[in-house]
């Protein structure tokens, strides 16, 4: 669905105020998740490195693979 910024403005613009601020709710909780999953998997790649520099060493090696 491609809707351009304009047409959601007119819609907003026939709304009453209190549905309005409903809105704008919804705008920040969407706004919410959307940054919150950048940084999840940002910390995913930070941990992964971190770990398979840990786990990945010679002294592993003596240890049976399964």
């Amino acid at each position: 669905m491609n809707i351009d910024i304009e047409t959601i403005v007119e819609k907003l613009r026939e709304l009453s105020v209190e549905r309005r601020a409903e809105v704008a709710d919804f705008v920040d909780f969407l706004l919410y998740r959307e940054r919150g999953h950048g940084l999840t998997r940002e910390a995913e790649h930070l941990a992964q490195t971190a770990f398979t520099t840990l786990w990945d060493n010679p002294a592993d090696t003596s240890y049976p693979q399964q």
